[in-house]
């Protein structure tokens, strides 16, 4: 047995193990990136530890950090009460503002993890408050973010258009932003009226009802709201902007000025603003390190660092070069789709694209497929999936819920990712690359 299929085989062990046996999968991950790094790949610690993606580790502490310290003084409840009014009510509106929001910000050149750490946070705190299902709010502000991630200035967009220049091979930047826009809506609107989104219609701020009083008045900490007979309403104090909720709305701003404008690290600006917070009122900011969310962290850190390993052993390579090489064109097309979201729903989705397009170079000049559509149909594959709670925007929403059960809410997550990873693969590719475009 090669040493790639094997690392493949450990995966699929990981899997099963993690999810019969209760054990946290970022544990079991570091174990197998060093039996695997050690003894089929030949890797030292040094080789191993190299693929710990210490960035996003310090993305995950340093946004839930700043949002626990927002939390603990009642600036998530002010935003979410200031959210309301700003959509007059509509609970039923409130997951698509969160959709145009991300999509926006990643449309104009934001980092797609750096527009769902800023909008998750406030997001998951409205669904939490408003009993609209994490599920739901989590899906659609990664699929926002991925709606707007292959605009022509985007992030995705620029290195998609930068590889096929670069190879010599035509290249549709406005195709390839509608493809993952309309991938994307329709995905969002699929699972909008599958999760209960059409039952928040016509459903208010006022006409939350004594079924929906749990999550009208268990939000997310601070002073809370009272209910009286069938309206919900926020007690006075929860309104009124405190000298720590308005250094704490100055410090949200900065963050999204420091990540969009200057292309600071999300990460580090985060926990920096946490600190300056934690210094000035530290009576808000005693509990909020126990609720950074330390099992995420593990999760996710020890699958990227295996993930890494498999890379660094050219795991992913063998199975591009394996499937470039069959003979029958439309078979390989949708093989490359699948390698894309399986890879990506582990691995960052931009790093996957820079990989597999290169790879996919000599099978595209063939002529066979349509290079358009073949291109949107991997690059749509390889970020659809970023749902996964093993991703960076899935293990970000997982780490922003609130007041719910986070192990049932990360076997939804992956359930679901799950379900995108093996559907929109095949749905791409019969709408873009079988007709040919």
């Amino acid at each position: 047995m090669s040493a790639e299929l094997l690392s493949i085989l450990v995966l699929a062990v990981l899997f099963v193990v993690g999810t019969t046996r209760s054990v946290n999968m970022g544990a079991l991950a570091f174990a197998a990136a060093f039996g695997v790094g050690t003894l089929a790949a030949g890797l030292d610690a040094d080789g191993i530890f190299a693929g710990f993606p210490g960035d996003l580790f310090v993305v995950l502490v340093g946004v839930t950090y700043f949002f626990a310290i927002a939390r603990a003084n009642g600036t998530t409840d002010w935003l979410v009460h200031a959210g309301i009014r700003l959509v007059r009510g509509r609970i039923a509106l409130i997951p698509w503002v969160m959709f145009t929001v991300t999509g926006v910000l990643t449309a104009i050149g934001a980092v797609s993890p750096a527009a769902v750490a800023i909008v998750a946070p406030l997001a998951m705190g409205f669904a939490a408050r408003y009993g609209i299902k994490p599920l739901l709010m989590g899906a659609l502000v990664v699929h926002g973010a991925q709606a707007g991630g292959f605009s022509p200035i985007s992030i995705y967009g620029s290195t998609v258009n930068g590889i096929l220049e670069r190879e010599g091979l035509p290249g549709s930047p406005i195709a390839l932003f509608l493809a993952s826009l309309f991938a994307n809506l329709a995905i969002a609107a699929l699972l909008f009226v599958a999760l209960g989104g059409l039952r928040l219609r016509g459903r208010d701020l006022g006409d939350l009802d004594d079924e929906g009083a749990k999550e009208g008045d268990g939000g997310s900490g601070g002073t809370g709201g009272t209910v009286t007979g069938t309206r919900s309403t926020p007690d006075a104090g929860l309104l009124r902007l405190t000298p720590a909720r308005i250094a704490t709305l100055v410090g949200l701003v900065a963050l999204v000025v420091a990540v969009l404008v200057f292309d600071l690290d999300a990460g580090l600006t985060a926990i920096t603003l946490a600190v300056l917070l934690a210094v000035v009122w530290p009576e808000d900011s005693k509990a909020a390190v126990a609720h950074i969310t330390w099992p995420t962290v593990l999760l996710i850190c020890g699958m990227l660092t295996y993930v890494a390993v498999l890379q660094e052993m050219g795991t992913i390579d063998w199975a591009g070069e394996h499937v470039g090489s069959i003979g029958i064109p439309l078979l390989a097309a949708l093989l490359f789709c699948y390698i894309g979201a399986v890879v990506s729903a582990f691995a960052s989705s931009v790093g996957i694209i820079g990989a597999l397009i290169p790879l996919a170079v000599p099978f595209l000049e063939q002529g066979e497929i349509g290079v358009v559509g073949m291109v949107a149909a991997l690059s749509v594959s390889a970020t659809v999936v970023d749902v996964s709670p093993f991703s960076t925007n899935g293990a970000l929403v997982l780490a922003a819920a609130e007041d719910t059960d986070r192990e049932r809410f990360f076997r939804q997550l992956m359930l679901y990712g799950g379900a995108v990873t093996l559907l929109a693969p095949l749905v791409l590719w019969l709408a873009l690359v079988v007709p040919g475009l």
